[in-house]
């Protein structure tokens, strides 16, 4: 039993509001335009207005109803949760019909919800029903006795009117002489019922006939006042009507009312007029109570449900959220079509017919220009909204609503005017799926520049009406080309300044917004210093250059290194920090590249992280191999390193010294290792490189220890050190030497920094990578492989891939796969091309040494 009450409960603000929609349909397909032209035009506004003041007075009577009953049953409840639930109830009884069944039905779902039960609730309808019917008979019986008139129209003679009066007071009588004198309750079956006390019984009858009087003063105030009613006469004639209504079972009273009505003012005032006044009324008493009552419902329930609602909204939006940016562009496509064709085609004769009184025709020819304009601008817009653009998405937004009213303006096409804000509705949950921002919406230009920009249009075109005022306008002036014509070219002029910033809006509102390349600021390099010295891979201290974006994990502990070159988003190497952290942050990369529509890529990655990229979406390409050192049994001793033992004793014979600066050590040097640094660039004929790589900065090498080579005190050569304070793998980023310096003074110094970093407890050495090497040239590898393993082989003339190789292996290194995780397909050349672009710092790099 509890079950079926919840599942009654879950179902019944459904059936409300379901017949709610059924009525209002029902009420608003018997309205017809003449007759509502008609009976807006003879009612002044005043009265209108004065009207619905009144009826706000009797619904707020109504809400007494509910006290007193809630009084009789004793529950006591704030006046705010009675007059809400009184308002709804009786909106819906009005206009719904069988106000017990109905009203009580909203009742029962908004009372129970404050702990009330349906024994308490069916007392509440109870009492609120005697309290309605003692109003009206008192009206309708002293109505019928005193001879107002009214009863003629229910075709009585004066005795039967007068009995039938008499009995309704006596009814009346005896309810009250029952409340006064009847103690014990009274039973109906197994219930009970206590008859109120006499005061409530009188405070029952005043509500009542207050009730009765303020809903026939609705009509009297909207009669013309030529009609001849008097107010007492009005209230006796509308509660004799009401009861014909009620006994006709009809919901409303809907057409038994206005026929007494009609009969009884019709010699009086002319039909049609009388007809357009009840529909008025109509509306103003009963349908727009009514709506605003579904609609408080609505939000009422809404809101009781938000948690349950916000589910399904949040399911439904992720469902539908991929497939939004196609869909939203066919439907912006779709109605700018249907504008168009609109604009295009005649306007329904009624509906202009019904405008005409209604609007100016200026402001009709200008919605019909704009509503065209609005169509075309849909079709452009389309193509941002399925390039998943901010700003298109605010501005078909915009445009949605324009174009509804500009729809009903120019011809009550209240069709095309539903279809756009349904969909301008339909669009507002899923405002995060356009996300990338439009280049228009990028602070391209200042705010400032635009004010200025926009007032010096302004103020030309404003000077240029005011030359040309004495000038009258025709149509001809357009095409009037004469040496004299400065009004025609005047205005030539402004269309085309015009229509050119329009252009170019549009044209620089639907084009992505252009990636920033935003180097670090100081802030931003104090914030990741801590996470590179703990950061196990060297290769860390790339984010120290200060030439790409970090990007910071929320929670602070991880971030990536990147830089844009084209649609290409590159990350430098792995995500830094830990393994949660670092994945999450890989995803939040993606996601900030698609939204300036472009692509996610990762350079150097390791094999112990391809699951990642994987599960990203991504291909991969192997770039090569790096080599590292271990340097926990590092040494010269042995037959496998003879050349460099050789080649370290002799450079120390010759007076060669090796030592690694602290970093505080660094600043007085700087003008020396930049020296160094420019013979050695000029001597190789090459240029700086970047991202991958470090180049020479004095901020950047004052940020770690430096490796210098000197003999006899003078500096030789110097490598940068990148030692993280974990100790986990040590390496060298900048190598330069002057061009004169002995051969084997690079080996000097890698081999004294490899038998430092022993020293100091570092377990491997990272020499780089070699890039190509690895790669199988077997006829069943991918292609990708088999150019690399040409590449490397066939190489030399552009960069000499096996010699770096062969250097490396005299260290005897552990070698590990370095791959490009990108997207595949016709896009990775576009990938690598951009690569290439931000590690040789510009297109021009590429090209060149």
């Amino acid at each position: 039993m509890n079950k079926l009450r919840r599942v009654a409960l879950a179902l019944l603000p459904l059936v409300l509001l379901g017949v709610a929609a059924w009525v209002l349909h029902r009420e608003l397909s018997t309205l017809k335009g003449g007759e509502v032209k008609a009976g807006l035009s003879a009612i002044p506004p005043r009265r209108i207005v004065l009207a619905l003041l009144i009826t706000g007075v009797n619904y707020l009577a109504l809400t007494l109803y509910d006290v007193l009953s809630l009084r009789h049953v004793g529950r006591k409840l704030p006046y705010r949760r009675v007059g809400f639930t009184s308002f709804i109830g009786y909106a819906f009884g009005h206009n719904v019909g069988m106000s017990f069944l109905s009203g009580g039905s909203v009742r029962y779902r908004l009372y129970s919800a404050e702990g009330l039960s349906a024994l308490d609730v069916a007392q509440v309808a109870t009492f609120n029903a005697c309290t309605f019917w003692s109003g009206l008979l008192a009206v309708a019986g002293t109505a019928l006795v005193v001879g107002s008139g009214a009863a003629s129209f229910l075709h009585l003679s004066p005795g039967v009117s007068r009995a039938l009066g008499l009995g309704m007071l006596a009814l009346l009588a005896a309810y009250l002489a029952a409340c006064a004198w009847v103690r014990r309750p009274l039973r109906v079956r197994d219930v009970e019922v206590r008859l109120p006390r006499p005061t409530l019984a009188v405070a029952q009858l005043a509500v009542s006939c207050l009730d009765w009087a303020l809903a026939a003063l609705v009509l009297w105030v909207l009669l013309p006042a030529d009609a001849g009613v008097s107010l007492p006469g009005l209230v006796a004639l509308f509660a004799m009507a009401q009861l014909a209504g009620i006994a006709s079972q009809v919901p409303g009273g809907l057409g038994v009312f206005e026929s007494i009505i009609l009969a009884a003012l019709s010699p009086h005032v002319p039909a049609p007029l009388v007809l357009g006044t009840l529909l008025v009324y109509r509306v103003v008493y009963y349908l727009l109570p009514f709506t605003v009552a579904v609609v408080l419902l609505a939000i009422h329930e809404a809101r009781l449900h938000r948690h349950h609602l916000g589910r399904v909204v949040r399911a439904t939006r992720d469902a539908f959220a991929p497939v939004v940016p196609w869909v939203a562009s066919a439907a912006a496509f779709v109605a700018g079509a249907v504008l168009l064709f609109s604009g295009a085609t005649p306007t329904v004769p009624e509906r202009l017919s019904f405008l005409r009184d209604l609007v100016p025709l200026p402001l009709m020819e200008a919605s019909h220009l704009l509503g065209s304009l609005v169509g075309l601008a849909l079709l452009v817009l389309a193509q941002g909204l399925q390039r998943r653009l901010d700003g298109a998405f605010v501005l078909t937004e915009v445009a949605l609503v324009a174009g509804a009213v500009f729809s009903l303006v120019k011809g009550v096409d209240y069709e095309e005017a539903a279809l756009l804000l349904v969909l301008a509705l339909a669009l507002v949950p899923f405002r995060s799926r356009f996300h990338r921002r439009a280049s228009l919406l990028e602070d391209v230009f200042s705010p400032g520049w635009l004010l200025a920009t926009g007032a010096v249009v302004a103020a030309s075109v404003g000077l240029g009406l005011f030359a040309y005022r004495h000038v009258a306008y025709s149509h001809d002036l357009w095409w009037e080309f004469t040496f004299s014509g400065d009004a025609p070219r005047f205005m030539r002029a402004t269309v085309g300044v015009l229509g050119a910033g329009l252009v170019f809006g549009v044209a620089a509102l639907l084009r992505p917004a252009s990636a920033r390349n935003r180097p670090p600021d100081a802030a931003a390099l104090a914030r990741v210093r801590p996470l590179v010295a703990h950061s196990p891979e060297s290769a860390a201290y790339l984010a120290l250059v200060g030439d790409k974006s970090l990007l910071f994990s929320e929670q602070g502990s991880a971030f990536l290194m990147y830089g844009v070159s084209g649609r290409s988003w590159v990350s430098m190497g792995d995500p830094v920090g830990p393994e949660c952290e670092a994945t999450e942050l890989a995803w939040h990369f993606q996601a900030l590249a698609d939204r300036h529509e472009g692509q996610a890529c990762f350079y150097q990655v390791g094999a112990r992280t391809l699951p990642r990229y994987l599960d990203l979406g991504l291909s991969l390409l192997k770039l090569g191999e790096e080599a590292t050192v271990p340097l926990a049994d590092f040494c010269l001793e042995g037959p496998e390193r003879r050349g460099l033992r050789h080649a370290v004793r002799r450079l120390e014979r010759d007076g060669l010294t090796f030592e690694v600066l602290p970093p505080e050590a660094v600043p007085p040097l700087l003008p020396e290792l930049k020296a160094i640094s420019d013979a050695w660039l000029a001597e190789k004929h090459t240029r700086e490189k970047g991202f991958s790589l470090g180049y020479f900065s004095e901020r950047y090498l004052e940020e770690g220890p430096v490796a210098v080579v000197r003999r006899d005190g003078s500096l030789l050569g110097f490598a940068n050190v990148w030692a993280p304070e974990v100790k986990d793998e040590l390496s060298l980023d900048l190598m330069r030497y002057h061009p004169w310096c002995p051969h084997g003074v690079m080996d000097f110094l890698f081999v004294s920094l490899m038998l430092w970093g022993r020293q100091q407890g570092y377990a491997r050495f990272n020499l780089g990578m070699a890039p190509f090497s690895g790669f199988e040239a077997r006829s069943l590898a991918p292609l990708w492989n088999r150019m690399g393993a040409f590449l490397f082989r066939h190489g030399e003339h552009f960069y000499n891939f096996q010699g770096l190789r062969q250097y490396k292996e005299k260290f005897r290194p552990v070698w590990a796969p370095r791959f490009l995780a990108s997207p595949g397909g016709l896009s990775l050349p576009r990938v690598l091309a951009n690569v290439s672009t931000l590690v040789s710092r510009g297109l021009g790099g590429a090209v060149a040494r």
